[in-house]
This record gives C-alpha cells, sequence and structure tokens, in this order.
C-alpha cells in the first residue's frame, strides 16, 4: 500500500517517529513530495533556526532510507483537481502521480473523503492508521513505540509511560492498545 504522508503528520517527532517505524517494517510505502518536505521544514522555524537545520537534516537522512518515497507533482494536474483549501492542492496531486492508496493527515476537513474517491484515493488520520499497522503487525509495532518511548525519556528527562507519550502526541487509540 502506497500512503502519501501530508507535512502535518511530517512534523510532530513522536508521530513521525511511529508512522515511519511502520514504514521501515515494511507495513507500507511512504511517499511525499519535495514540497511537502518543505513545509515540514518551514513549520520548525517556530522553535528557532537551529530546529530548521536539524529538520533539513532528518529530510536528507529519509531520503537515503526512503529513496523511492519522492514523487514529482505534474503540474498539469492541478487545475482539474479540487480540495475546499487550494493550498492543499499539491498534495492531492502528489498523491494521484505517486499512485498512491491513500493520503494520511490529521486535517480531515481539508481532505473530503468523497473527493479523493474521485481520485481512486482513502484518507487516513494518524491515529487510526497506527491502529490498523498495529494490528497488521503487533511485535513489529511494539518495538518501534517501545524504543520511541525509550528515546523520549532520555531526551525529555520525564518519565513517559506509552499512553501519556502517545497521547500528546496525537495518538491516543494507539497509545491506549499498547498500554
Amino acid at each position: 500500500m502506497r500512503v502519501l504522508i501530508d507535512a502535518c503528520v511530517l512534523y510532530p517527532t513522536v508521530m513521525r517517529e511511529v508512522i515511519l517505524g511502520a514504514a521501515k517494517l515494511g507495513l507500507f510505502e511512504p511517499r511525499w513530495s519535495d514540497r511537502i518536505l518543505e513545509e515540514w521544514a518551514r513549520a520548525t522555524v517556530k522553535l528557532g533556526p537551529e530546529a530548521e537545520v536539524f529538520a533539513r537534516g532528518e529530510i536528507v537522512m529519509l531520503g537515503a532510507q526512503f529513496p523511492r518515497a519522492i514523487v514529482p507533482v505534474h503540474q498539469g494536474q492541478l487545475p482539474r483537481l479540487w480540495l475546499p483549501d487550494p493550498d492543499d492542492i499539491h498534495v492531492l496531486a502528489a498523491a494521484v502521480s505517486g499512485s498512491c492508496d491513500g493520503i494520511l493527515t490529521m486535517n480531515a476537513k481539508d481532505f473530503p473523503r468523497d473527493t479523493l474517491s474521485e481520485e481512486g484515493l482513502a484518507r487516513f488520520d494518524p491515529d487510526g492508521f497506527c491502529c490498523r499497522m498495529l494490528e497488521e503487525d503487533l511485535l513489529g509495532m511494539r518495538g518501534v513505540a517501545d524504543g520511541i518511548l525509550a528515546t523520549a525519556r532520555v531526551m525529555s528527562g520525564v518519565d513517559w509511560t506509552m499512553r501519556n507519550l502517545m497521547k500528546k502526541a496525537r495518538l491516543p487509540r494507539f497509545g491506549k492498545s499498547l498500554a
């Protein structure tokens, strides 16, 4: 299954690590465009200039880990596509160009299911998607989540529980399933 990942899913660190952990397990093939990656990098600016530099480094590493993930957006498609927010049309165009099965986004209102289905696409929310990946590979996803939890504890100095960390990462059902 090919899934286009929206910038709003790539930007929160814990959410991104869970999603990409599932991709590393081979549970799905991630896709994104250069513009989506640029949106992620620019979103980190509010955390300070170092955060953007760090994000750009992560983007380079993603390119090495998932060399087939970048999809070109065919500009000729843009005029025929419609979404409630015109700024998101490039996401839909990338999903179509990448022959994706769906778009993983937190912006449900900006990606109406009926509009996506006209293009043969589904819309996935990150929490439900992670729960689905957990059903497909319980041990693998448990390992991914345990690694993220351990890293979060070390980096933050907080003794996170799995449930609380995933709730903070906007993956409450996934966290509850792991607890």
